[in-house]
């Protein structure tokens, strides 16, 4: 790039940042609205204490493990890919599906019908009517076991677990003002990523227990410097230093989840990577195998109802209510659920927590 050209970017860039600190055009709603979103975030943030033990729970251990999460989220990028719901249905879903297992002691045989619940949810939330496929056909094509009632039960349990009244504030709200603000103060429109681009980056860090420990305010603005710092932008540099100005993010904090982003692109870049791919999941619509399937779903047989009654009073260790049963099976093996009884029978509160 010549002199000259470098000199009008600046002072296009310059001027620009002139009517963000003056706050009086399109740039100051949208600065306003992220600086609220701030303030409402750490709502929506899992319990921390929770996601230390699932990071530090062995794969033998009777709880749900990191990789045990890590791979039923990158299950629900694939349903998420095969229903066509918006990235948007998705960051909801691991939010959800987070929070609750931050809270609740779950044993992983529970953890495919949790994930499965937590879409339907988020789906309900997000999607139009028309474009939610039945209940029956998400769990169907997610190669569960449980049946319709069990998925009905347990987002009944997540609901009364969970604030489900406001809209979570996630990663993906501060990446699409973000990037709209970058939109707005600069001309050069080429030099700025799609949003489609730092949408799927942020959905391959989600697949990541770590990052759940980020305020999505900051995990967001990482992304996007991690993008801009590939791109070697310095013009885009200067305008996410100025954005961290006025949000007041702290300089080490982005630069610790910049360095983790960084590093999970360079992951999910290689090709030992196990990438989300809704293709494993076409088999299974086939014409003759879904007639084999409709006529095994109704032979699952009914599963015991959760009986009535209230969690008990006494307190974990850890401070998570008990979800745990006798019974011990695979970290997210379909046919998990098949034997004994779904849920234990202390897994039947439905009060918000």
């Amino acid at each position: 790039m010549d002199d000259g050209s470098w000199c009008k970017r600046q002072t296009v860039f310059k001027y620009r940042m002139q009517d963000l600190q003056d706050l009086d055009n399109e740039t100051c709603w949208l600065v306003k609205e992220l600086k609220s979103y701030i303030a409402q975030e750490a709502d929506f943030l899992p319990r921390e204490t929770g996601l230390n033990i699932m990071e530090s729970a062995a794969e033998n251990h009777n709880g749900v493990s990191a990789k045990c999460r890590n791979a039923k989220v990158e299950d629900l990028w694939s349903l998420t890919s095969f229903f066509g719901f918006s990235t948007q249905t998705f960051v909801l879903a691991v939010n959800l599906l987070d929070r609750f297992l931050a809270i609740m002691k779950v044993q992983p045989k529970h953890l495919p019908c949790i994930g499965v619940s937590c879409l339907h949810i988020a789906a309900k939330m997000v999607e139009d009517e028309c474009n939610i496929s039945p209940t029956h056909e998400l769990i169907r094509i997610s190669q569960s076991k449980f049946t319709v009632s069990d998925l009905s039960r347990m987002e009944k349990i997540i609901s009364g677990k969970l604030n489900l009244e406001l809209k979570a504030v996630t990663a993906l709200t501060f990446l699409h003002l973000y990037h709209a603000v970058i939109v707005s103060l600069t001309s050069e429109r080429g030099e700025i990523p799609s949003i489609g681009r730092l949408e799927a980056q942020l959905k391959a860090c989600l697949c990541q227990l770590i990052f759940s420990k980020a305020k999505p305010s900051v995990l967001a603005l990482s992304v996007i410097t991690q993008e801009f710092d590939a791109l070697q932008s310095l013009a885009m540099l200067e305008i996410v230093q100025e954005l961290k100005r006025h949000l007041k993010i702290v300089d080490s904090e982005l630069l610790y989840w910049r360095g983790l982003v960084a590093k999970c692109m360079t992951e999910y870049s290689s090709g030992e990577c196990n990438k989300p791919d809704n293709k494993k999941l076409v088999w299974i619509v086939s014409r003759r195998t879904a007639q084999n399937l409709h006529a095994n779903h109704f032979s699952v047989p009914e599963l015991p109802t959760i009986p009535e009654g209230s969690w008990g009073e006494s307190e974990s260790e850890d401070s998570c209510e008990d979800m745990s049963c006798e019974e011990d099976s695979l970290c997210g093996s379909p046919g998990s659920d098949a034997e004994g009884a779904f849920f234990p029978s202390e897994f039947c509160n439905q009060g918000r927590k």
